[in-house]
This record gives structure tokens, sequence and C-alpha cells, in this order.
């Protein structure tokens, strides 16, 4: 678990699932990130990523808002297979808590761990092309325009672009 100023960054609880389900159902939320969920498939997203934290302390974990414990979507650490060798840098918030900061926040929180407690040399974020609002997540938090790539998931191919950022750059903003 970690905290930053105003959340918790925790594995999921059972009392989570429901909003998780809920914010993966929303199409608005997984525009660029494939079609929306059921609720098994989300359950079971939960049930892996609880299970990555316990092996490594790496996953895309539940996000909490400290104020009032609400549950506001989910980020973290996570192997791709476009790129097995990097860790990248995710989050999926539900759409009423966009625009808060709550994503930054949480981004900043996991580089800071990605880069002093797992001295990763390098970290990733991936998104479609279009995504305007996950790339602006990425320049606040330091990274830069990496390259684009032509990737595939689930059978469909996706125009994407990759960010990323170094310890050093990472250090520079600190």
């Amino acid at each position: 678990m970690r905290t930053t100023e105003r959340l918790l960054l925790r594995p999921f609880r059972a009392e989570d699932l429901p909003a998780w389900a809920e914010l993966n159902a929303d199409a608005e939320v997984m525009e660029f990130l494939g079609s929306p969920l059921t609720r098994e498939q989300s359950d079971q997203i939960a049930t892996a990523v609880n299970r990555r934290h316990a092996i490594d302390g790496t996953g895309f974990l539940a996000i909490e808002r400290l104020s009032d414990g609400a549950f506001l979507g989910a980020g973290g650490l996570q192997h791709e297979p476009w790129y097995p060798d990097d860790m990248e840098l995710g989050w999926r918030l539900a759409r009423r808590y966009w625009g808060n900061g709550y994503a930054t926040e949480a981004a900043l929180s996991w580089l800071a761990y990605a880069f002093t407690d797992l001295d990763l040399p390098k970290v990733i974020s991936i998104t479609d092309a279009p995504n305007a609002k996950s790339i602006a997540v990425m320049r606040r938090i330091g990274m830069t325009f990496d390259h684009e790539a032509e990737l595939e998931e689930d059978g469909t191919t996706f125009s994407a672009v990759i960010y990323s950022i170094t310890p050093n750059a990472w250090r520079g903003l600190t």
C-alpha cells in the first residue's frame, strides 16, 4: 500500500468490486481500453491484480480517496505483452472523478516507487494516439514522447503512442 496527500493505493477489496465493474462497463471510460467489460471480467482483473501485488509489489491497484474512502478507480505498474522488458504505468478512473488530479497524483507516487524502491531504468505509458486526456497526464508527470507503434490486442490493431521517463528525468522533477 502507498499513500499520497489525498489517496490510498491498495489491493482491491470485495466492497470495491461493484464500483470497479461499473467503471469498466462505462463506454466512455473504456473508449481507449477496448470494449466495456462484464462484472465477471472486472472481478477477474481485480483478483489477478491482487495476486500480482502479493508476488512483487506491482500491479494495477485500487485508488481510494482518503477523505471519505471513495473508490476512484485503479492504477499502477504492470508488464504489458508488447513491451515485456519495461514496466508500464497506467490508470483508470470512474468518469465522475476525472479532472481532479487524482490520476496525476497516483501516477507520481507510482513513479517514486518505480525509481526508488524498484530501481527501474525506465517507465513507459501506452495509450491510443487520440487519447488526449491520458497523454496530458503523461506530460504532467514528466513523461516525454518516446515513439508510436501499431499494437494488437484481442485481434484488434490500434495506433498507440508510448511515453517514457527515466530516473534522472524523474529526479529533475522532484
